[in-house]
């Protein structure tokens, strides 16, 4: 019943492998879907934000205005300590409860946690293998201007916010270099595959 933890900076084709590895029949648990979950409308997370950062970062329907706390936070590592004080612990509880679902179905399953901020909140789990997404901090920038829309400083915000590329890369057990083409990516992806399949 492996455990493996697949991270990578923003931009860094994560998503690509994520979804490589599901159709191959993997376990997905997206640490961004939970977040997105455990900051629902009327749960205990979002009226903790709202009461550290201001009831302005909730929208008329009482939603999380992301790009409002993101612009609130990130560049201020103090706020962003803040905020992951509030939503790491919800999220954490959340993805090993999906974990432990995931092997009660299917004591063989192999279980991906596709999460960004390993490094910042989850490096002391019992992964049976640590995956990094790798492409230099320069493409990886250029793919968030050129695919995603940012501005070069909202890029560099983000990126800022997140773990460097020397500690992820210190951490992995694999590295799949995303620099390639999208076909050397699955390739890669499929020997990992077949490695854990074995």
């Amino acid at each position: 019943m492996p455990l493996i933890a697949l991270t990578g900076g923003i931009a860094s084709g994560k998503s690509t492998i994520a979804r490589r590895l599901a159709e191959r029949g993997a376990v997905i648990v997206d640490a961004d879907a939970i977040v997105r979950e455990v900051q629902r409308p009327g749960s205990p997370v979002l009226a903790a934000i709202a009461a550290e950062f201001g009831d302005d970062v909730l929208t008329t329907d009482r939603e999380l205005d992301r790009t409002r706390l993101a612009s609130r936070v990130f560049g201020d590592p103090d706020a962003v300590a803040r905020l992951n004080a509030i939503v790491h612990p919800a999220v954490r509880e959340e993805s090993a409860r999906r974990f432990r679902a995931a092997f009660e179905a299917d004591a063989e399953a192999i279980v991906v946690y596709d999460v960004p901020l390993l490094l910042e909140a989850r490096t002391d789990d019992p992964w049976e293998l640590i995956v990094v997404a790798h492409a230099p901090a320069a493409l990886r920038r250029e793919r968030l201007v050129s695919l995603r829309g940012m501005t070069p400083e909202d890029a560099d915000a983000r990126m800022s916010a997140q773990a460097d590329d020397a500690r992820r890369l210190a951490i992995a057990d694999v590295v799949i270099d995303t620099t390639g083409s999208l076909e050397e990516t699955i390739g890669q992806t499929d020997e990992l595959w077949n490695r854990l399949r074995d």
